[in-house]
C-alpha cells in the first residue's frame, strides 16, 4: 500500500510559494534573486517570496538592482559555481531586456562546452493579459522561448501544476523558463502536500472526449473546461489537452489524442502570428494528414498590442466563447 498524499486548498501564489519554500529547505545550493523578492522590499511585486528571506537569510533570498540582464546573468554565473539559482523576472514582458542571457549563454553553455558546463537556473516570470497592466506588463511571449534551442519551457494551468513543474524545474540540470499566468496567482485548488514533482515533458488531459481535440496550456484551460462543457449540451464531445510543457513538447499525447478524434483545435492567448499554435499545427499535419477530416483550427490573440482599456482588453483575451467558434468551425468542416 501506499501513503495517502495529503491535499491543502492553496492559491496559486501559495502553492509556488510552497514550491519555493521546499527547495530552499532541501538543497542549500538554492537560491533566490530578483528585484524586490527579499522581505525589506515586500517580498515581491506579487508577495510570493514573502517570509522566505527572512527564514533562509538575505544571501540566498536577496533583492536586486532593476537590471533584468544582471539578474539573468548572476544566475548564469552562480549556476557555473554549483548553485541552483531561481532568477524572478517580474513580467515577461521584460525578457526582452534579458534575451542575450537566456538565448546566447543559458541556452547555449552545456551544448558549447560539450556537455562539461551545465546551467541549471529556473527563471519565472509572470505574463499574461487580463489585470489592465498596459501593453508593456501583459504579453504572453512564450513563442519567444520556445523558438531557443537549450531551453525547456513550462506553463501550468492549476495551482498543483505550478508547484509540481517548478519543483521539477529548480532541481533539473538544464535551464527552463517557468511562465506563471498572472491572473492565477488567486486562483484556488488542491495541492498536495509536501514535496510534489510534476515530470517536465508530459501532458495532461483535463477532460476526454471523442469528436474534438482542444490542445492549449496555462489559464486557456479553464476556459477550455468551460467551453467543453457548453459544447457537451450540443452534443460535441471535447477532449481537452493541457500541453503543461512547452519544451519538450508532449508530442505522442498531442498525436495520440488527434488520431482518436481526428479533428484539432490550438489555443492561446499570443499572439496569433508567429505564435506556437502554428507550431502545434504543423506538427499535426505532418503526422496525420490523412487522417485529419479537416484543417487544424487555431484560436489566439488578434495581432495587436494588448489594450489597456478594460473593454478592449477583454475583447483581445482569448474566453470560452471563442473556444466554442473555433471547435464548431473544426466540427463544420468534417469532409
Amino acid at each position: 500500500m501506499t501513503d495517502e498524499v495529503k491535499v491543502a486548498k492553496m492559491t496559486t501564489a501559495q502553492a509556488i510559494h510552497d514550491a519555493l519554500d521546499l527547495a530552499l529547505a532541501k538543497d542549500p545550493k538554492v537560491l533566490l534573486f530578483g528585484e524586490d523578492v527579499s522581505d525589506p522590499s515586500g517580498g515581491g511585486v506579487f508577495h510570493i517570496s514573502e517570509g522566505l528571506s527572512t527564514k533562509y537569510g538575505e544571501h540566498r533570498v536577496r533583492s536586486t538592482p532593476i537590471s533584468e540582464q544582471a539578474i539573468v546573468g548572476a544566475a548564469i554565473g552562480a549556476a557555473i559555481g554549483g548553485y541552483r539559482p531561481i532568477a524572478e523576472i517580474m513580467f515577461m514582458d521584460f525578457f526582452a531586456v534579458a534575451m542575450d542571457q537566456i538565448s546566447n549563454h543559458a541556452a547555449k553553455l552545456r551544448y558549447m562546452s560539450g556537455g562539461q558546463t551545465g546551467v541549471p537556473i529556473t527563471i519565472r516570470t509572470a505574463a499574461g493579459a487580463g489585470m489592465q497592466f498596459g501593453a508593456q506588463h501583459s504579453e504572453m511571449l512564450e513563442a519567444w522561448v520556445t523558438h531557443i534551442p537549450g531551453l525547456k519551457v513550462v506553463v501550468a494551468s492549476n495551482p498543483a501544476d505550478c508547484k509540481g513543474l517548478l519543483t521539477a524545474a529548480i532541481f533539473d540540470d538544464d535551464p527552463v523558463v517557468v511562465i506563471e499566468p498572472t491572473l492565477d496567482y488567486w486562483v484556488s485548488g488542491p495541492v498536495p502536500e509536501g514535496e510534489h514533482v510534476v515530470p517536465i515533458g508530459k501532458a495532461s488531459t483535463a477532460r476526454p472526449g471523442s469528436d474534438v481535440t482542444l490542445i492549449t496550456y496555462g489559464r486557456e484551460v479553464k476556459f477550455a473546461l468551460e467551453a467543453a462543457e457548453t459544447l457537451a449540451g450540443e452534443g460535441i464531445s471535447v477532449e481537452v489537452l493541457d500541453l503543461r510543457t512547452l519544451v519538450p513538447m508532449d508530442e505522442r499525447a498531442v498525436l495520440e489524442s488527434v488520431a482518436r478524434t481526428r479533428r484539432a483545435v490550438v489555443v492561446h492567448q499570443a499572439v496569433r502570428r508567429g505564435g506556437l499554435g502554428a507550431e502545434i499545427s504543423a506538427l499535426i499535419h505532418e503526422n496525420l494528414f490523412g487522417e485529419l477530416e479537416g484543417p487544424v483550427v487555431r484560436v489566439a490573440g488578434p495581432n495587436t498590442p494588448i489594450p489597456y482599456a478594460a473593454e478592449l482588453e477583454s475583447l483581445f483575451v482569448v474566453d470560452s466563447a471563442d473556444m466554442v467558434k473555433g471547435v464548431r468551425k473544426a466540427v463544420q468542416q468534417t469532409r
